[in-house]
């Protein structure tokens, strides 16, 4: 039987699509699954939004990361996509970290990465391949959903969104499920009011 692929798109500023990246890479521990990074941005996603000024001042601190992120991969290949955005997100999420350029920063040393690659957080060379990844993931699923979108068996949706991650057979059992409903003709949308927030352990 061949492996199956989990795509996930995601923004480092985004603490659901940090939850569903902890629950997917539990999965590759326990199913025949590959799990693939792939960038997008809540700010370019939110640009043109009415937004209340905290969450307007988190979309314009969200796009230097992202911009750092997509340089990586490109001078450095597709595979570095997980362990950068581990090392960005463990200290943005658990490590409750909210100077983003420290969190980069601090995770390119962490990887042995070039610490000049913080400086295209600074410009836009990169928003050209950020916005087409980014548009991948959007053509999937529409434009009135955001962080974290999955592709499995050959359907895309935005979640699971799920807190605390499952872990171990957990994991899996909740991404056979996913694998369901994605392998449904027809179906589009299981949803409930959330009662918490994130659950970072």
């Amino acid at each position: 039987m061949s492996r199956e692929t989990l795509d996930l798109w995601f923004d480092v500023a985004c603490p659901w699509a940090w939850m569903t990246s902890r629950w997917a890479l539990e999965v590759s521990k326990v199913r025949d699954v590959d799990v693939e990074f792939h960038v997008m941005s809540l700010n370019i996603l939110n640009r043109d939004r009415e937004l209340d000024a905290d969450y307007r001042a988190l979309m314009d601190r969200a796009l230097s990361p992202m911009r750092v992120v997509t340089a990586a991969i490109d001078k450095h290949g597709q595979e570095i996509a997980e362990p950068l955005y581990t090392a960005i997100g463990t200290r943005i999420h658990p490590g409750g970290e909210k100077d983003f350029d420290k969190a980069v920063a601090e995770a390119l040393e962490e990887l042995g990465l070039p610490a000049e690659l913080t400086e295209f957080g600074d410009r836009d060379d990169y928003d050209r391949a950020l916005q087409a990844s980014h548009d991948e993931g959007l053509s999937l699923v529409g434009a009135d959903v955001g962080t974290p979108i999955c592709r499995v068996a050959g359907t895309a949706f935005f979640g699971p969104v799920v807190t605390p991650a499952p872990k171990g057979e957990d994991a899996g059992r909740l991404f056979d499920g996913v694998v369901a409903v994605a392998s449904t003709p027809g179906f589009f949308e299981l949803k409930r009011t959330r009662e918490t927030g994130p659950i970072f352990d």
